[in-house]
């Protein structure tokens, strides 16, 4: 499979992250970035929780981040991403999820319907023109089913540590025996590698849901370019997974980029780099198509 070309970023963004984002910049300068940080606005839905989102406004494409499961929009990512579309005058938007952030909602009582919801209302009301997704984990899941569902709002796909079906795909791979005791408790409790998160826990209900919206069953009905980025040394979601995304989707145009360092949240300085130089990659071959 070809690798994507990865170049120098242009207008000076190299020298934002070269010394590994935001988070690692000088005093003078981070202040520079806090007197320009993009402020929480909320978005009210008639019957819905507000979502909670930041946007900042320029040229098209934009650029659109979805976080992980229980993550929020003010990651390192989703904060780089910003400085990124700032630097260059694209227009770039954050949000959280409802249960998430925030937002309002609850978080047990979110599924991935629920989810996907937010982000079509985000693509619906909220952007203008086709978005470059870029979603993490679960993120990674629901920007393939936002793409399935709104092709016409879809420039390209770039997913981190993609999460496709994982969740159900990780329940169905436990035996018939231990399935049985979690039905009859009526949870599923998930550990984590990270102890500052717990653990998770999923009713049957979720799971249930869950299911109505697996993709790598069949045929993936996406078109646009898409950027796989994934850790060999992720241990949350494997990467293989990442692999069976790109070999479902009928896209001509895919690439799956693996670290061989890279864990699952893919938030060193040299992840942020891959993840930015990707981005401005694909925002130079979809502005050169025009």
């Amino acid at each position: 499979m070809a690798a994507v070309a990865l170049r120098s970023c242009r207008r000076g963004l190299s020298q934002i992250l070269s010394n590994g984002g935001p988070a690692a910049l000088s005093s003078q300068r981070l202040e520079g970035v806090r007197r320009h940080k993009s402020t929480v606005q909320y978005a009210s839905r008639p019957d819905l929780p507000k979502l909670a989102y930041r946007r900042v406004k320029g040229k098209s494409p934009g650029v659109l981040f979805l976080p992980g499961y229980a993550s929020n929009m003010n990651g390192q990512k989703a904060e780089a991403l910003e400085e990124f579309c700032r630097s260059l005058g694209h227009s770039y938007l954050r949000f959280d999820y409802t249960g998430h952030g925030a937002s309002e909602g609850v978080l047990s009582e979110g599924t991935i319907g629920t989810w996907k919801k937010d982000v079509l209302y985000v693509l619906d009301e909220l952007v203008e023109g086709p978005q470059i997704m870029v979603g993490s984990s679960l993120g990674g899941w629901l920007m393939l089913l936002a793409a399935i569902a709104r092709p016409e709002k879809t420039a390209a796909l770039v997913g981190i540590s993609t999460a496709a079906d994982h969740i159900v795909t990780v329940y169905n791979s436990l035996s018939l025996e231990a399935r049985k005791v979690f039905e009859e408790k009526g949870a599923w409790t998930l550990p984590t590698k990270h102890p500052e998160e717990g653990l998770y826990d999923f009713n049957m209900d979720f799971l249930k849901e869950a299911e109505n919206h697996c993709v790598l069953q069949s045929p993936i009905p996406i078109t646009c370019p898409v950027r796989l980025i994934h850790g060999l040394k992720d241990e949350d979601v494997p990467w293989h997974i990442s692999m069976q995304v790109a070999e479902r989707i009928l896209s001509a145009d895919v690439d799956v980029i693996l670290r061989r360092q890279g864990q699952h949240r893919m938030s060193e300085r040299d992840d942020i780099k891959l993840m930015v130089y990707t981005i401005d990659d694909l925002i130079d071959k979809l502005t050169t198509m025009v």
